[in-house]
């Protein structure tokens, strides 16, 4: 857990709730929460999702790993330790965006089952959907959008997800989507439906 160094701050109520927020909306705040291997599908699936959702008049918005550590994460790497940091600041973000009443998605690998249980507790029963989009090794290899895989296997990439680096798969996932077997349309429907069902649209 990161250490809190500021001392002589106050919390200050916000007069609008989140309720508020979200009947002006019609949606429900949560937080879905992609997860995976690199090469597994998880942004390509968080925009989807994103489009269809964008289409029947919801707001959305996708954090994506690699646009956040352009700018937010920049000055991580990928050590456990970044990792873990990396991830607690995507969760204490997701959660502002939750409390705007904004559908939030997040496409990260965070390969770190601790790591995404504590985003979980930043939120409220019902607000976190944790999305274990599972694909084999072998088919995220022969993917390999960014040629990842290839660099480290040749070992120019050092810690990466699933060849010298852990990646601990959800015990508990309220939603398991295998893109290897679904079409992105078929996967982005089952995401929608489960919305659906929560009463979250």
């Amino acid at each position: 857990m990161t250490e809190q160094k500021a001392t002589n701050i106050v919390w200050h109520p916000s007069l609008v709730k989140k309720e508020d927020r979200e009947k002006l909306l019609g949606q429900k705040g949560v937080v879905i929460w992609f997860t995976g291997l690199s090469g597994s599908g998880k942004s390509t699936l968080a925009h989807a999702v994103e489009e269809m959702l964008h289409k029947m008049g919801k707001l959305t918005y996708v954090l994506d790993g690699d646009n956040i550590r352009h700018g937010l994460n920049k000055n991580l790497g990928f050590s456990p330790e970044d990792r873990e940091e990396n991830i607690r600041r995507i969760g204490e973000v997701a959660k502002l965006f939750v409390d705007a009443g904004v559908i939030t998605m997040t496409a990260f690998i965070s390969p770190y089952r601790k790591d995404r249980d504590a985003a979980r507790a930043l939120l409220n029963e019902g607000e976190f959907i944790e999305v274990f989009v599972k694909v084999p090794l072998e088919v995220a290899e022969e993917r390999d959008p960014k040629g990842l895989y290839k660099k480290a296997r040749a070992g120019e990439i050092k810690q990466f997800t699933g060849i010298d680096a852990p990646y601990e798969e959800p015990l508990n996932p309220e939603l398991l989507v295998d893109t290897s077997k679904l079409s992105l349309e078929e996967s982005a429907q089952m995401v929608v439906d489960y919305l659906k069902e929560k009463g979250i649209i």
